[in-house]
């Protein structure tokens, strides 16, 4: 038997480069953590106007570390430097292995924020195992209840967005949606969209995987979607690509310090979209990612030349 609570919900590849955290990175891991992020970066959430930070952080790969108490303290260290910098939305699966529970391990030690927003998914091709699942999924995060329940990759999301509409009704959950990846099954997610009412969608987008800004950009706007962009750097593909070369002058005049916040400002310039969720194993990026969200955005020039630059390193 589930228990997912029955309260309604209120209203309102790892590096781009070697760092070390060093003794005064340390000692900013004892650091409190802020009660909420400032008051700049936000989207608001189109379905009831919730403001999200715009750079959140996913968890695929990075934190499937399993047992390995060294590599879950790690783990633990970039939640902590993400919630200091403001961060908090997190995304993760049942498809990530043991990531949930490292999740769960990394919360319980730094503390949950008060403003938390965790999203996580439906992973299951048996309509009837989802409700089961869910609870799974939020007892290996130790969280009350998930803001954001999602369908993964679109598999059985008939009767998936069925248990989360139903879940959504009785207050167990705020948000429901549907997700996608490396640009597979846009016509099918396009017909999801037109035909459901959706919270969120979840897709890939980044200056070389551009095909969403055909249609399921637009229509997400249409309709009224918030958006979840995933692999935001090709896990790790076009930062490690673009090492050593130096950021056209007009983007550093926006304040980038990185390609990685040069390709995270060019994807939340996008109006469409909502949250972009970089993975990291590094605490240190994990402040750079959340501060990007922060940083004044380019227009269709400088998105351009950012696009450019990459393609053509």
């Amino acid at each position: 038997m589930t228990n997912l609570g029955n309260k309604p919900w209120p209203p309102h590849r790892p590096c781009r480069r070697s760092l070390l955290l060093g003794a005064a990175a340390a000692a900013a891991l004892a650091l409190p953590l802020p009660r909420a992020f400032a008051d700049v970066g936000l989207r608001q959430v189109p379905a009831d106007g919730q403001r999200l930070p715009a750079i959140g952080m996913g968890t695929w790969i990075t934190f499937n570390v399993g047992e390995d108490l060294e590599l879950r303290k790690a783990r633990r260290d970039v939640l902590a430097s993400f919630f200091r910098a403001g961060g908090r939305v997190i995304d993760s699966s049942p498809m990530y292995g043991s990531s949930q529970d490292v999740l769960g391990y990394g919360l319980e030690k730094v503390g949950q924020p008060d403003d938390l927003f965790a999203a996580d998914k439906i992973w299951t091709g048996a309509g009837s195992e989802g409700l089961a699942q869910a609870e799974d999924s939020r007892r290996r995060w130790g969280v009350p209840r998930f803001q954001l329940l999602q369908v993964h990759n679109l598999l059985a999301w008939q009767d998936h967005l069925k248990t989360l509409r139903a879940m959504k009704e009785k207050g167990l959950i705020r948000y429901i949606g549907v997700t996608t990846s490396h640009g597979r099954r846009h016509d099918i997610l396009e017909q999801v969209m037109r035909r459901e009412a959706l919270d969120f969608i979840q897709v890939t987008y980044n200056p070389v995987d551009r095909e969403a800004e055909e249609r399921i950009l637009p229509l997400a706007q249409e309709r009224g979607m918030a958006v979840i962009v995933n692999r935001p750097f090709r896990r790790g593909a076009l930062t490690a690509a673009l090492e050593g070369k130096p950021l056209p002058g007009s983007v550093a005049e926006l304040g980038a310090a990185s390609w990685a916040q040069a390709i995270l400002q060019f994807i939340v310039s996008h109006p469409a979209v909502t949250v972009a969720i970089p993975a990291t194993t590094v605490p240190l990026h994990a402040k750079e990612n959340v501060e990007a969200g922060t940083l004044p955005l380019p227009d269709a020039r400088l998105r351009e030349q950012i696009a450019a630059a990459i393609l053509s390193a």
